[in-house]
């Protein structure tokens, strides 16, 4: 579908208005920017919640809410009624329900990403119903990383064939249209940090030692990624590694293409985590 330009959005009152919250800074500080801007409008605040984000992202989330008094509220792939999940009490998460029942221990890798489409699309989409919406992304106007091209700035011209086919969107169901508000305002990175620091929210504590939101073990990171990830939360990391584990039947999948979790600890080296915003990774899980 073709994007809707901020100001026609926001004129429209027949359509829900909701905007996603991956506990990165860019679609935080679009939901800033949404309430400051155009708090008068019926806005929904969603967080599509994986059952592996980091510590770092859920306490994000926490003080957005406490700050601008909203609430955000939680989706999940246990909702899905095609997972028929009796119990959430917390013993299994999204993750762990799709890995064993649906997908038979397969790992998901940039090859056969299911965990976005089932993690985060499926349960939005099941939020969204058939209801007409718009869904508010936070691409900003300075975007160069690869598969951001397709939200083009006046989003009445031919997307940019060299960059992206189609515009990013948690979805291409008819009845969800994108917005890219930071976009159409012209809001850059520089803005992006201004927004949040003047908000007293500031960056998420994550970007100390990590360039990207998401699960904390997304098959994008870096060495140095995993290797930080190992000195803040070793708990975590002790978990990922046990997703490589041999299954039943002899098969044994691995987070990275070269090594296991277990030959990384391993390394003497130290890899420095990648600074700045990350060149690959999933566009609806990294913004």
């Amino acid at each position: 579908m073709m994007p809707a330009i901020l100001k026609d959005a926001v004129a429209d009152r027949t359509r829900r208005h909701i905007v996603p919250l991956s506990g990165g800074k860019d679609s935080t500080a679009l939901a800033i920017y949404m309430i400051e801007n155009h708090g008068d409008l019926p806005l929904e605040f969603i967080f599509t919640d994986t059952g592996a984000e980091l510590p770092e992202t859920y306490a994000y989330i926490k003080r957005f809410e406490a700050i601008f008094g909203v609430e955000v509220k939680r989706l999940t792939a246990l909702d899905l009624p095609e997972l028929q999940v009796r119990s959430k009490d917390g013993r299994r998460s999204p993750f762990d329900v799709l890995l064993d029942e649906v997908y038979s221990g397969f790992l998901p890798n940039p090859q056969a990403r299911w965990c976005t489409r089932m993690l985060k699309i499926r349960p939005f989409e099941y939020f969204v119903g058939d209801d007409e919406c718009y869904s508010y992304i936070g691409i900003r106007a300075d975007e160069s990383r690869e598969g951001f091209g397709g939200a083009a700035l006046n989003h009445t011209s031919e997307f940019d064939a060299k960059r992206a086919s189609k515009p990013v969107a948690l979805s291409d169901k008819d009845n969800i249209r994108p917005v890219y508000p930071l976009k159409d305002a012209g809001l850059e990175i520089d803005d992006v940090r201004a927004i949040l620091d003047d908000s007293g929210l500031g960056l998420p504590d994550y970007y100390s030692w990590r360039s990207r939101s998401g699960c904390y073990f997304c098959f994008y990171q870096q060495i140095g990624e995993w290797q930080a990830l190992r000195e803040e939360h070793p708990d975590l990391f002790a978990k990922a590694a046990t997703y490589e584990e041999p299954k039943a039947d002899g098969r044994r999948f691995s987070w990275t293409q070269r090594r296991t979790l277990e030959d990384l600890a391993k390394l003497k080296t130290r890899y420095a985590a990648p600074v700045g915003e990350p060149e690959d990774g999933c566009a609806i899980c990294h913004l």
